[in-house]
């Protein structure tokens, strides 16, 4: 490149300019352009000394300065002495000092510009090239026409790109190539193009991912289907196809345009402006210690902290690089989470982690003023169900400690305050949140989830659902099993079909019937749960070869059975997964079952509907539509589950619910429960560690990244429904990865992405 244009201008215009500049630092308080930090001391050479009797005279001192350029000054509060200094803390290092105040130049802790610059002083010396920048006071390669002489006020220090002339497009310097005179910089812009701590708060409006990819726009759901909605997070300031954080990420990020690439972090450089340490306060414990900066590095119990930036003993993912203002230092206690009071992963292999004790600030025992307390019962037991037992109790029956109901450690789950707000989930006091059978809590025990609590319940003889327990919230979610003509499962000793011939094709005797065959042991009164109705096949001793009682032949083989799960949604139409519909493509094959809620039992809710029509998915995609011979009677156990409106995929933070044929603490495999589940993002699930790029775009995964959620088996085409307002509306059907203990699984098949051709599958047949 050539000579600056402002090479040639006379040196009366830059004098105006020099001048125009030094007049910024005087509008307003001359302390709100310093950065704070109370209890440092600097360690520089090149200083002055002056006596002032306050902060800001100080910093007035700084601005006069003319032995070097003042970056910072120290004010000792006893002595009233002023130190200018002609270094910061990113030049220099730093001692604890309990009397000292050091104030920073914010325009030089910064490392990015405002506007086009002009009053840059970051440390970048490089253009945007890649080529060294020549040092200011230097003549070769290039002789200057900006030197530190004649431009004192303008920042010309070592070889700092600068833009001492106001050039339009910002810092520049010269370089060190001899054929390149000059070259402009690649520096961020303050507040927009940079990031403070993982940039949850960052408002730029950087659009493109590191790789270059232009983002999509956060109100778009092409081409990748999401939840994370200006609607859904208002806060987030989800503008434009702008990169953001709304999750808590390690930093900004976007969906891309590219079909291939779901998302990507976005190249956003993080604000070089220290996070001001709190000094005397943050070394001692106030409130939950959050702001705890002490170096205690010892548990209650006595075990030392391990390293915040190692894996050993145990692995974390409280990296100190992924979260810059946690101040994880070191192996001293923190709070970066939000616990009780601060805490440490411990070097002992058998103990991850423990509380830390803290000396309280103003001297209370740890715990007395955390929290404002209620008043417990004065009894430690429990009426009805123990919901709206509220005492202190905080040991399971077995003797292990309850884990804090806010916390994730050691076991992470979805029983927090903030989503049960009338459950009163203080500290680790057990509770019983969801309307279980008695008061419970997630143990500190990493190999134990959950237990009951050590309580007895008040001997009272109130009826089990006291007036003062609050009403579990019933989830109408229709669940049906599929059975096959041609198959079984095991030796179908759960077969409830309808089928009453043998396989040579003579009729059933009915099982409450005695003639012509006499028999005592298999009748609906001797096995009540065998499901003996009428003259249909079972197998209630779990004979090998299946069993049922003919006219004429007894234990003759019926009929194999296999079933899988789908919702109601239309009177006649029922919603499950394709692969549920492999055996056979005859709608003659298949029957559904509505309206129970037990395997094992013999319901009244029971109907039973043979199926008109089958029709799969036309793209391969695990969906798949029955058309039923009828409409179904609509009643309390059987009704229609609500669809998706439009294209938009549930937020990740919505109230949703797996149903399954599953075990959730301690209850039969063969009842319907239904398990709250948290959503997750695609990418997510697809991390190396987790799915490792096998969730696909028009599918999605649920539960947790680590930990477990309740002991659950997921049943193939079962629904997944998220709360909205005052209805339930299903946005997943479940397709593979049934293990719900398991992280980020199982995976639903999104329904929003195919709404528009069950809609369309309705109104055609």
């Amino acid at each position: 490149m050539g000579l600056k244009i402002t090479d040639l201008l006379n040196c009366s215009i830059l004098i105006l300019m020099s001048d125009s500049f030094s007049s910024l630092a005087v509008k307003g308080d001359i302390l709100d352009d310093y950065l704070r930090t109370d209890g440092i001391w600097i360690l520089t050479r090149n200083k002055q000394f002056y006596t002032t009797n306050n902060a800001k005279e100080c910093a007035e001192k700084c601005e006069a300065e003319r032995n070097f350029n003042c970056r910072a000054f120290l004010f000792t509060r006893k002595k009233l002495q002023c130190l200018t200094l002609a270094e910061n803390t990113k030049m220099t290092v730093t001692f604890d000092s309990m009397d000292a105040i050091l104030y920073e130049k914010k325009i030089y802790l910064l490392q990015c510009k405002r506007g086009i610059g002009k009053d840059y002083r970051g440390m970048e010396a490089k253009t945007r090239r890649g080529i060294p920048c020549q040092k200011w006071s230097e003549k070769t390669p290039h002789n200057p026409n900006y030197t530190p002489e004649k431009h004192p006020n303008a920042g010309l220090d070592e070889n700092y790109c600068r833009n001492p002339d106001g050039d339009e497009s910002g810092p520049w310097c010269y370089t060190t190539d001899p054929a390149t005179r000059f070259d402009y910089c690649n520096i961020p812009e303050c507040e927009r193009e940079c990031m403070q701590c993982n940039g949850e708060d960052y408002h730029g409006e950087v659009s493109r991912t590191e790789s270059g990819l232009e983002c999509q726009r956060w109100d778009a759901q092409e081409p990748h289907m999401h939840g994370f909605t200006l609607k859904h997070f208002p806060e987030k300031d989800l503008k434009m196809n702008y990169c953001r954080n709304p999750d808590g990420e390690l930093r900004p990020w976007c969906f891309t345009t590219s079909p291939t690439k779901r998302w990507e972090y976005c190249n956003i450089p993080r604000c070089t402006m220290r996070v001001p340490v709190s000094g005397l306060g943050s070394q001692c414990l106030s409130g939950k210690g959050e702001d705890y900066q002490g170096r205690i590095a010892i548990t209650e119990s006595g075990n030392a902290c391990q390293h915040w930036n190692t894996q050993f003993p145990h692995r974390h993912g409280w990296i100190p690089d992924r979260y810059p203002c946690k101040g994880l230092d070191e192996n001293y206690c923190r709070n970066p989470d939000g616990e009780k009071k601060p805490w440490c992963y411990t070097t002992n292999n058998s103990v991850r982690w423990e509380y830390c004790a803290i000396p309280h600030c103003d001297g209370i025992e740890q715990g007395v003023a955390d929290v404002p307390m209620q008043v417990p019962l004065p009894e430690e037991c429990y009426r009805g169900k123990g919901q709206s037992y509220r005492g202190t109790t905080s040991i399971t029956a077995s003797g292990k400690k309850c884990q804090a109901w806010n916390s994730m450690f050691p076991h992470r789950h979805e029983k927090t305050p903030d989503r049960f707000p009338n459950a009163d989930l203080r500290d680790n006091y057990c509770r019983n949140p969801d309307g279980d059978s008695s008061p419970w809590c997630f143990t500190t025990d990493p190999t134990t989830t959950w237990e009951y609590c050590s309580l007895k319940r008040c001997d009272d003889h109130i009826q089990e659902h006291a007036p003062n327990d609050p009403p579990i919230q019933q989830l109408t979610t229709i669940s049906f099993s599929f059975f096959f003509t041609d198959c079984i499962n095991g030796n179908g000793k759960d077969y409830r079909g309808t089928v009453a011939k043998t396989g040579r094709g003579r009729t059933c005797q009915e099982w409450s019937s005695q003639k012509p065959h006499s028999h005592k042991y298999f009748t609906p009164v001797t096995h009540p749960r065998a499901g003996l109705d009428k003259n249909y096949c079972r197998n209630p001793d779990g004979d090998v070869n299946g069993v049922c009682v003919s006219h004429g032949v007894q234990h003759t083989w019926c009929i194999n059975v296999h079933h899988c799960a789908g919702t109601l949604i239309h009177p006649q139409w029922v919603l499950t997964a394709a692969q549920c519909l492999q055996e056979s493509t005859e709608p003659s094959s298949y029957r559904v079952f509505l309206g129970i809620q037990n395997l094992n039992a013999a319901e009244p809710s029971l109907q039973i509907q043979s199926v008109q029509k089958v029709l799969k998915e036309p793209t391969g995609a695990d969906i798949a539509l029955l058309k039923l011979s009828s409409p179904v009677t609509i009643t309390d156990r059987v009704k229609p589950v609500c669809l998706p409106e439009n294209s938009l995929m549930v937020e990740g933070n919505a109230v949703c619910f797996l149903t399954a044929w599953g075990k959730t603490r301690g209850k039969a495999y063969l009842v319907l429960k239904d398990v709250e589940f948290p959503v997750l993002e695609n990418r997510i699930c697809n991390r190396p560690e987790f799915l490792n790029g096998s969730v696909k775009n028009h599918e999605f995964c649920g539960g947790f990244t680590f930990g477990s959620i309740d002991n659950c088996e997921a049943e193939v085409g079962g629904p997944l429904v998220c709360q909205d307002k005052d209805r339930f509306i299903q946005y997943g059907v479940t397709s593979w990865g049934l293990d719900c203990t398991q992280p980020s699984k199982p995976v639903f098949v999104r329904i929003p992405s195919f709404v528009s051709w069950i809609k369309n599958a309705i109104v055609v047949h």
